[in-house]
Order: C-alpha cells, then structure tokens, then sequence
C-alpha cells in the first residue's frame, strides 16, 4: 500500500485537535449545537495522546461523556489531562467517532494517499459522523455537516463503485466525498437526508455479494424486529437496477429546540413535522460508543470476548434503568445471530448510546445484521457464547444463561419466543421481494432447531 506522500496536508500532521460535542439546548435560543468538550493532544505517533475536558464544558446541563470509562465525567472539574487506559493507544470514544474501514477508504482516496495518521481519519470525517462528537483541527474550525438527498444516490453510487474498485474520482465529484466518509463498517454506505430532512444510512451493493445484501439484511432485521429486539426502521429503494438499503440513524433526534428524549425513548420516535405545542422540531445528536470503549478493551483483545463479557460491562456502565433490560436484549441478540448465522457480531457491532434524561449510558438498538450462507455444519460466531467457546449451538448459548437470566426457565422462555418469531423467516425476505437466489441464500443461513440443539433443549423448547 502506498505511504503518505510528502505533499500531503498531513506530511506534518497536527499534536492536538479539538473535540466537539453536540448539546442540547447549548446554542442561541436554547437550540440545540456543536460546543467544544475538550482537546486531544500529543498525536505525534510514537507519544501516548492525552485529553483534557473544558471547564466550561464539564458546567453544561445536557454535558455527555467522550469516554465512558476513560473520560467519565463523574467529579470531573476540567482542565486536567486524562491519559488513555492502559494497554490502549487511543481514547476508545474519540476512536469510535472516526470511520472504519469503507470511511477510511474514502478519505484516502479523496486525498490521493496511502494510510494516513490516525488524526488524519478524525479530521477528515465530517461532522455527520456517527455519534455526538466531532473533531476538528482547532476550537474556531467551523463544523462540516453535509448529507446528500436521496435524489444524489445515483451519483454517490457510482463514486462508491469508483472507490470500491480503487478508481480515482474525478474533482468534479469531490464535494460528494462529504456524504460517503462519515460511515464506519467495511461496506459500501452513504449517509443521506429524506424529504422530511431525517438523516438515513444507505448502504451500497458490493462486487463480492452472493446475494442482495440490501434484501438480506432488511429482512434480517425485521426479523429480529419480531423477535423483540429493538430495531430502527428500514426501508429499500431501487435507483436503476440497483437495490439500496435505508437504515435510520439511531443517533439523531427530533425534538423541540433545547429539549432531550424521554428517558429511554426512542430516536425514531419524532419526525421534523411531528406535530408540537412549542413550534418547529429540530435535530439533535445522540453519543455513541461501540462495545470495545464500554469494556475498555484492545482491537487485539475483542476476538476472546463474549457475551457474558458485555453483559459485565453493562452492569458496570450502564444506567441503573436499563442493566436488566440491556442484559436480557444481548442473551436474545445472541441467540438471534446463532440461528440467523450472523458471525459478523464482533465488538464494534454492539453499541452502546447516552441517554441525556437518564445521565448514563444504554445498549444502542441493533444494527448490522446479516445473515451468512456457511458450508459447514459446525458454526461459529465471532464472539463466545458459552462454555463452548464460539461454537453457535442454542444448547451452548444456555450453558452461561447464569449470566443473563434469573432462573434457567426465564433463559428457556427467552430463547424460545426469538426461536418462534424466526420461524417464518422467508416472509420477512419476501415483503422486501427477495429473488429465487436470495430465498436459496436464507435457506441455508437459517437453520432447524435439530441443527442448533440437542434432543432434550428442543423438547423443552417445543413443549412451552
């Protein structure tokens, strides 16, 4: 892979930024905006960076943490340096407001450069990145926040197909690298606005798809939307013979200017022209942080955890309201991905949203979910489910139900009502108009229970 070239604009890259935050109510009239929370400094690459939250900040009522576990905000005055948990290179919550793989793609193509400094990835994002938090290269930088309409999907469409295929864009498209950035995951994605100005995540099809990911993972989503998980709403366009999927992003909310959520509602629980008593509704942003920051855990770290694991995290980091409901949810995200064959559940897949009214930190909805066409009878998740390590059987998923449940019988009765709901699980594919091949995909994704568990489990399953 080519380095970074000396004519770069990060030939020199910055030793400290500034971290944004969006609050609510922080603005002129109370509206909702971007203030600075802090600065990250000593970026050079062979220092340990550090960050100090502003005095100002630490003050505001609707103040969010940047980091959970390294930058809680907790007896925090501001003003002195925080330094990165041990073992770890990077603030975890700063890192999860940079973009992953397709993101970082995108930005070097734009830039004409092989990898770059991580601050580089940072500053490039755009402030539509996912999260409340922006980094900018300085506390008088002006914010970025650009999305697209989907009547631009056909253009950044064939920019991402570019990208995807290491083509360079030419400059008359570059303003549209604004709208493909921002997205973390290693896909093809754009972040767009509807009619109404709601902010949705399209993701792309890939060269390497062996069926309609678009129909796969909608389906799959509402599936598991009728097994009781919590899951934004999706939708699917056709641009040409194209299939786009249409995600809304959890972390944004409408709501009158100055105003939080409910404690616990939903962000998809509001429009823009949802009517309300104090005039016009506007957005505000949701902090977000992926399961590895919760748990203060390396990259290197995420392929020996588990289950059992994030739900320990939960009952240290999340807000008392919602550790036995949050609990409960991953036993049946578990359970899910072992039927749905989802083995992409790795750390970053699960996340974690900071709810204002509650002041503390809660499982994300899902996302990312995907069924996964496997050859072989033995299957595996990404993260460990039981006693048996990874091995994704439902009699493994219970063997640690201690866990998660009460009592084993509640763990049962979990898992059977997921088993129920997925039952029918072409239905959900066929309301999206999945294909012969897609269908033939799904088929062999989803497996019977006499293939996820043993004689006595699916009797007690059957018999409830």
């Amino acid at each position: 892979m080519p380095t970074i070239s000396k004519r770069s604009k990060y030939a020199h890259p910055p030793e400290q930024v500034a971290v944004f935050a969006h609050v609510a109510g922080a603005g002129v009239r109370q509206q909702n905006a971007f203030v600075p929370a802090g600065m990250l400094e000593n970026l050079a690459e062979d220092r340990s960076p550090t960050f100090a939250y502003g005095k100002k900040y630490v003050k505001r009522h609707n103040a969010i943490e940047v980091d959970p576990v390294a930058l809680p905000l907790a007896g925090e005055q501001g003003g002195q340096q925080r330094h990165v948990l041990p073992g770890l290179a990077e603030f975890g919550g700063i890192r999860d407001a940079a973009p992953d793989a397709w993101g970082r793609r995108v930005i070097e193509n734009k830039l004409r450069s092989g990898t770059l400094p991580e601050v580089a990835y940072l500053l490039e994002a755009g402030s539509n990145r996912v999260g409340a938090l922006d980094v900018r290269l300085a506390v008088n930088s002006p914010e970025s926040d650009e999305a697209y309409g989907v009547v631009d999907l056909e253009r950044l469409l064939d920019v991402a197909d570019r990208i995807e295929n290491d083509e360079p864009v030419p400059e008359a498209f570059f303003h549209y690298f604004n709208g493909l950035g921002s997205a973390g995951g290693a896909r093809p994605k754009a972040t767009i606005r509807d009619e109404q100005g709601v902010l949705w995540l399209a993701k792309f099809p890939s060269k390497g798809d062996k069926a309609c990911n678009a129909v796969l993972e909608a389906g799959a989503l509402e599936l598991a939307r009728a097994a009781g998980l919590r899951v934004p709403p999706v939708k699917l366009l056709d641009i040409g013979s194209q299939r786009i999927l249409l995600i809304r992003r959890f972390d944004r909310y409408w709501a009158e200017p100055g105003q939080v959520l409910a404690e616990g509602e939903e962000s998809w629980a509001y429009d823009p022209q949802t009517p309300t008593a104090g005039g016009k509704r506007e957005e505000g942003r949701i902090a977000y942080c992926s399961a590895l920051t919760l748990m203060g855990l390396h990259e290197h770290d995420a392929p020996n955890s588990s289950y059992a694991d994030i739900c320990q995290a939960i009952r240290r980091q999340v807000a008392m309201p919602f550790i036995d409901r949050d609990v409960k949810e991953i036993f049946q995200r578990m359970v899910f991905n072992i039927i749905a064959n989802n083995n992409d559940d790795h750390l970053r897949n699960h996340a974690f949203i900071y709810d204002v009214a509650a002041k503390g930190w809660r499982l994300s909805p899902l996302y990312d979910v995907l069924p996964m066409n496997t050859v072989a009878h033995t299957r595996y998740l990404h993260l460990s489910v039981g006693d048996e390590g990874r091995v994704a059987t439902l009699d493994n998923a219970l063997s640690q139900w201690s866990a998660f449940h009460n009592s084993r019988a509640e763990a049962v009765e979990a898992m059977h009502h997921v088993w129920v709901a997925t039952r029918a699980s072409l239905e959900k594919f066929e309301q999206f108009g999945a294909s012969d091949r897609d269908l033939a995909y799904v088929r062999a994704a989803f497996r019977r229970l006499d293939d996820l568990a043993s004689p006595v489990l699916r009797r007690e399953l059957r018999e409830l």
